[in-house]
């Protein structure tokens, strides 16, 4: 078997990478490349590894990769909270995905496994235990959102006899590295004013990053094995119920050994999404002398302050996905990673 994998330096796709090595180390017969733009933290090539720099909008590029291979896995996005121009957004997240299709078309590669994200079907207002059957929003409300939404339909349309194809959309994925939510809140610890948005009582669905990647792994083999039960189909992944997004990263913030200081300080959604709008004017006002991706823009609180919660039954029967690390295993492996974090970083100044 040759997989390739996509976005395979990224949060995600590094864990794609070592779920996969890990679960293919005694299997002679198998192979692995991985293209992105930014080198790798893996950067031995062996005869079971080959690492490919480019971009997945280079179409003869992509061509290349994907020749000879069994399945793809299409990781490959640029994951953004609204401060990236809406062109580029589409033009890597869709236009990335329609050339990664066409890729495996010309290739005749068997098997593509899509990333996609919750934000394909994200309303912008509270989505309570919805499933599969939910419907995509006639507007997305940005970029982001009408990005993977477009890129979805595209891959399920792509389901044929010659190419079985299906969708993952992770809850909030976490873990070492993480780049989109622990580092930002850790940063208002180490500043000495911590801020959460809304009133506390709203709930999202979290992942560990090495679960998410499990479940690719369960999403390929079920497209090789069941292709009739999976293929052309969507499927949400989660580890569990829903939960506060602050109260459930405050674990992480404080079990790295951060004071969050005042204890108990709820900014209102009102304001707050106030603020996330001027904070998206001045990253606009300065791109052209620096670009910069704030974390707090009106989507984030936006997406903070609204119930989005769903059932993962559909994966479990058909993926037999349950996840592979327990929460308490998760928690402590991501504790563990910024606690060694912040001792390099003191020990540095």
């Amino acid at each position: 078997m040759i997989y390739l994998v996509t976005g395979g330096s990224g949060f995600l796709g590094t864990a794609i990478v070592d779920e996969l090595l890990e679960d293919n180390k005694n299997t002679k017969d198998f192979h692995l490349r991985v293209v992105d733009m930014k080198l790798p933290r893996y950067q031995m090539q062996s005869e079971s590894l080959r690492f490919i720099q480019g971009d997945i909008r280079d179409k003869e590029l992509l061509s290349k990769a994907c020749n000879g291979v069994d399945v793809v896995i299409h990781s490959a996005a640029i994951v953004d909270w609204g401060s990236t121009r809406p062109e580029e957004v589409l033009d890597i997240n869709l236009g990335g995905t329609e050339n990664v299709i066409k890729a495996c078309i010309e290739n005749k590669v068997p098997y593509l496994v899509y990333t996609s994200s919750l934000d394909a079907v994200f309303t912008g207002k509270s989505l309570v235990d919805i499933d599969e059957s939910a419907p995509y929003p006639q507007k997305p409300i940005n970029a982001y959102c009408e990005s993977k939404q477009h890129a979805e339909i595209l891959v399920k349309k792509a389901n044929s006899d010659r190419l079985k194809t299906c969708v993952l959309r992770p809850s909030d994925v976490y873990g070492e590295g993480d780049p989109y939510h622990i580092d930002s809140l850790i940063d208002m610890a180490k500043q000495g004013f911590y801020v959460r948005l809304g009133n506390g009582k709203s709930l999202c669905q979290h992942v560990y990053v090495r679960n998410m990647a499990y479940a690719h792994l369960l999403a390929a083999k079920a497209l090789i094995h069941q292709p009739s039960v999976v293929a052309g189909n969507a499927y949400f992944i989660t580890d569990g119920p829903g939960t506060n997004f602050f109260k459930f990263f405050d674990r992480v913030v404080i079990g790295a050994g951060y004071n969050i200081w005042p204890k108990n300080l709820w900014l209102p959604g009102w304001l707050a999404y106030s603020i996330g709008g001027l904070t998206e004017f001045f990253a606009f006002l300065i791109s052209p002398i620096v670009k910069i991706n704030p974390k707090f823009t009106r989507f984030a609180v936006t997406y903070t302050c609204s119930d989005f919660t769903f059932s993962a039954d559909k994966a479990k029967i058909d993926l037999n996905y349950a996840p592979k690390y327990s929460e308490e295993e998760a928690m402590a492996r991501t504790i563990a990673y910024y606690k060694t974090t912040r001792r390099k970083t003191t020990s540095i100044n």
